[in-house]
């Protein structure tokens, strides 16, 4: 049998917070049912989403989560954070809701992913249905190979502290070593996790560091994204 559809059921405290949140990034209402028992699903192209609403739920304690594989983690990237900037002003980095840049990680075949965190606590886990040609590359250099390990931690498991320990040890190991790309994409990383640490005055050091990095205009392209990335982290500050 063949054209099965899979649709995640997921909790959350409140179905108009969860709703107004998607709307956000471009969802569509295709269902709501207020009582006696609240619920929602939401629809954005060919991924839907249904929510049931639980007073009191919190959700710091959620175990909710489901995996999207998309064709291009970048492209549906750019859409959420274009409707986060509209709608907040800048994309959400830290705490609940929050959205996580995409990244290769090494436990997913070395596919690029991004999670969406949002008000219910559900971590909705993007990931590509195949790795890219940049994700099929080699990992260049020491640093990389522990970014990787780091954004692990930190991205998959949403262990902020245990990635930037990974990543803090790096950067001293290699900080004589690891070229500017490579330095840079970590230091954007590391930025990122202070910010979700609640660590400021940290986030705006590895910034500075990160900004100082002189590049050439072709690493100015082709670390494009980890500059991004340090944007988002000074918008958030």
């Amino acid at each position: 049998m063949a054209g099965e559809t899979t649709v995640p059921l997921l909790p959350c405290e409140s179905i108009d917070v969860i709703a107004e949140f998607y709307g956000v990034l471009g969802f569509q209402q295709t269902y709501v049912q207020k009582r006696p028992n609240p619920y929602v699903a939401l629809k954005r192209d060919d991924i839907e989403l249904h929510f049931f609403g639980m007073p009191g739920f919190r959700p710091e304690d959620s175990y909710g989560t489901c995996l999207v594989a998309v064709p291009d983690t970048g492209e549906l990237f750019r859409a959420f954070a274009e409707g986060m900037r509209g709608a907040y002003g800048k994309i959400l980095v830290s705490g609940i809701p929050r959205m996580t840049r995409p990244r290769v990680r090494k436990n997913s075949g070395n596919t690029s992913g991004f999670t969406v965190i949002d008000p219910g606590g559900n971590w909705i886990r993007i990931m590509a249905k195949t790795a890219g040609p940049a994700d099929e590359a080699p990992v260049v250099g020491r640093l990389s190979a522990s970014l990787r390990s780091a954004v692990v931690m930190g991205d998959s498991h949403g262990k902020a502290d245990q990635a930037a320990r990974i990543l803090d040890a790096a950067l001293e190991r290699n900080r004589d070593t690891a070229g500017p790309l490579e330095l840079l994409e970590a230091l954007a990383y590391r930025a990122e996790l202070a910010v979700r640490c609640e660590n400021q005055d940290a986030a705006r050091e590895y910034l500075a560091r990160a900004f100082d990095i002189e590049l050439t205009d072709a690493q100015r392209r082709a670390g494009a994204d980890a500059l991004a990335g340090l944007e988002d982290v000074e918008a958030a500050l």
